[in-house]
């Protein structure tokens, strides 16, 4: 691997964005897909560097941001259930459901922790036998394979007190069903580079054949990003669409087979809701049946809840790239990071959340 200095370095960044004003013609609407990509933007002032004719808009690409509300208040459910430890990565637990989060849950009573692989919640299974250790498994194509993994090790340890409560999203078919939209303005995307590290590329190009986009995975640094955003519009100049790899020192066009085999074993396609946006069909993984001992869904009885979302809120029209963070009316006033309404203020990947630290930073 490179240093990463080498994808700052301020003369190679003042090349690039040159090179974007002396290509660009035309206004054109480019999509981040990843929240990744989103805060890296914001943190370098790169949207701010770019000509007027070209707009960056954030897409649905932060698996926090796009769980599903009955999901949140299903994990909370379940969080509160005697005999239960429940286990989840630290973002997940101040996602607003109806009426709290999960550290309101651990507040009240209930045995949450904050763990960094599905591997800790394994071993608190192994330790405490007499306890149903639940990992909340969200995320991408990036995280399904240590998560499918788990269930694996599970399952030979006859593990019966492991189970995951999964929702898993996949990026293709949110970026169709974007394109799809009578409201649609994506000219081009740039896609998420840890997602392609796994998956490849290979599927995004029937997309950049069907709807004439150009598609482009980046990395996260300032140069990977420009030198994306440079190909995207180049190509939108030629009237060409095409996948273009960008992030080729860790994405290969076949992805990561092994990774995608534990993946296939484990997981099976299903429909899934996303938060803000509605469901999708064939767009999320289910345990398949032979692993279902480890369905924290089929194990706990939570399905009935009823949910229900602010009505202030337009994260879900922020998911879609069809409005900005500062126009929401909240934002910054009810909605901050201490008091979210929304998931994408709370993220570590949020749009809400990056607007709402780079852009104050940058207008102080």
């Amino acid at each position: 691997m490179k240093y990463i200095d080498e994808f700052r370095d301020p003369e190679l960044v003042k090349s690039l964005v040159d090179q974007i004003h002396q290509v660009v013609t035309k206004p054109w609407v480019i999509m981040e897909i990843c929240g990744g990509q989103t805060h890296s933007i914001l943190k370098f002032g790169i949207d701010q560097m770019l000509p007027l004719e070209i707009e960056l808009v954030h897409g649905p690409g932060c698996p926090v941001c796009v769980t599903p509300l009955e999901m949140i208040d299903q994990a909370i459910a379940i969080a509160k259930m005697e005999h239960v430890i429940f286990t989840s990565f630290g973002d997940m637990l101040r996602v607003p459901g109806s009426h709290s989060d999960l550290f309101q849950a651990r507040s009240e009573g209930a045995d949450v922790r904050m763990v960094y692989s599905p591997l800790e919640a394994l071993k608190l299974a192994r330790e405490n036998p007499d306890k149903e250790v639940v990992f909340f498994a969200v995320g991408f194509e990036t995280t399904a394979p240590g998560n499918a993994m788990a269930i694996l090790q599970a399952k030979r340890e006859g593990l019966t007190n492991f189970s995951e409560l999964v929702s898993h999203v996949l990026v293709p078919p949110a970026m169709e069903a974007l394109l799809n939209s009578p409201d649609n303005r994506v000219n081009a995307y740039l896609a998420a580079g840890h997602v392609c590290t796994v998956m490849g590329w290979w599927e995004y190009e029937p997309i950049a054949e069907k709807y004439r986009v150009p598609i482009v995975p980046t990395g996260f640094e300032p140069v990977d990003l420009l030198k994306g955003i440079l190909a995207a519009v180049k190509q939108l100049e030629k009237g060409e669409a095409r996948v273009e790899n960008q992030y080729g020192r860790a994405v290969k066009r076949e992805g990561n087979k092994a990774a995608q085999a534990v993946i296939n074993q484990v997981f099976e396609i299903t429909d899934r809701k996303w938060r803000g946006i509605g469901t999708i069909p064939k767009s999320g993984y289910a345990i398949r049946p032979e692993f279902k001992a480890h369905d924290a869904a089929l194990k706990f009885d939570v399905g009935h809840l009823q949910t229900e979302e602010p009505e202030i809120c337009i994260s879900g029209l922020v998911l879609q790239g069809m409005k900005k963070p500062h126009e929401c009316p909240a934002f910054g006033k009810e909605c901050t990071p201490q008091t979210p309404l929304g998931a994408t203020m709370v993220s570590s990947e949020g749009a809400c959340a990056a607007y709402y630290r780079y852009h104050k930073a940058h207008n102080e």
